[in-house]
């Protein structure tokens, strides 16, 4: 009867009602992500930002040119269950390093940049340890997009082999040739730094000079992709990469519940799509039976669990394995 169509229609739009909006980093997003009892917990990780700020940390444009694919062939390979990059080259001390990308979205050259720094180690038999600088391949990569706008992770890699990269640590630092000129902010109440707003973060200028008193030159402090390539999306093949050559960048679809992550093996509950984000991808394992990447964030060490964090492995969740890179050094 039409009455009993009418009753039925009144009682879905009723229960598509029940789903509520929530605020993102509002503590009733919390509650409802640790209600759900998934596989991971959510927390207060942004205190003191504005939405603005952290719409921006999303830097990296999903989908871009593809390199060409590396193929590990990683069938014949006994791989472990759990595997830690930071465990397996305990020489490589870049390999435990969390950075911070500041007021802009630079993510995809961070990734590249940190994934890069491991690598250098790695295949040096960890005789060459160097923070490579993000602010060189995010100031003067032209062809990797818009900067603190955002970037293609691939160009980065490409990047690397043509160009080359200086060396560079952390904001303030005064370590290596090009350091971070981008400032932390205070993602807490109670902190030193500045607050976080979406404000400022532009571009810093590419200076082919190292900062007063480093040597050696510009030139010569450059360090050299042999190879760049993208990993084909298969579970085994990102794995065998890892596992033979060291962390590799991974780009991903950053939902609003992801900002809350705390512990755990992170998977989308709620919220909307706030855009692609670039993050290393150094290991993998199992957490109570759910299998895990594990990977370091560029978002400071008072985000997630010390700056890391670990999303669910093996269905391409949020589009995680479809956006591997990966490259040799000279």
């Amino acid at each position: 009867m039409w009455w009993t169509s009418l009753f039925l229609l009144a009682a879905s739009f009723s229960v598509s009602l029940a789903k509520p909006r929530l605020h993102p980093l509002s503590s009733e997003m919390i509650n409802y992500i640790n209600k759900m009892n998934t596989t991971w917990q959510a927390g207060h990780n942004f205190l003191n930002v504005d939405y603005s700020y952290v719409q921006k940390l999303c830097g990296t444009m999903l989908k871009g040119p593809k390199l060409p694919l590396m193929v590990q062939y990683g069938g014949g390979l006994k791989l472990p269950t759990n595997f830690d990059a930071r465990v397996q080259w305990p020489n490589c001390p870049t390999l435990k390093e969390i950075r911070d990308q500041g007021s802009c979205g630079s993510c995809w050259a961070f990734g590249a940049a940190e994934a890069i720094s491991d690598r250098v180690c790695i295949h040096s038999n960890g005789k060459v340890s160097v923070d490579v600088s993000a602010e060189d391949l995010l100031s003067c990569c032209d062809s990797c997009g818009m900067g603190c706008n955002g970037g293609y992770p691939t160009a980065a890699w490409d990047f690397w082999t043509k160009e080359g990269l200086v060396t560079g640590g952390l904001y303030n630092s005064h370590i290596g040739c090009r350091p971070y000129t981008i400032a932390p902010c205070e993602h807490h109440v109670n902190g030193s730094r500045p607050p976080c707003t979406g404000e400022g973060g532009d571009t810093p200028e590419c200076v082919n000079t190292c900062e007063p008193g480093y040597t050696p030159s510009y030139k010569k402090d450059k360090h050299y992709g042999k190879t760049a390539y993208s990993v084909p999306s298969e579970e085994t093949e990102i794995q065998s990469e890892i596992y033979k050559n060291g962390p590799v960048e991974g780009a991903f679809t950053v939902f609003e519940d992801f900002l809350l992550y705390k512990s755990g093996v992170y998977q989308h509950v709620t919220g909307s799509a706030l855009g692609g984000h670039a993050i290393k991808v150094l290991g993998w394992g199992e957490e109570n039976g759910v299998p895990y990447w594990l990977c370091a964030n560029s978002w400071n060490t008072d985000w997630g669990d010390n700056g890391f964090f670990k999303i669910l492995r093996g269905s391409d969740h949020c589009g995680i394995e479809s956006e591997m890179v990966g490259g040799m050094p000279k």
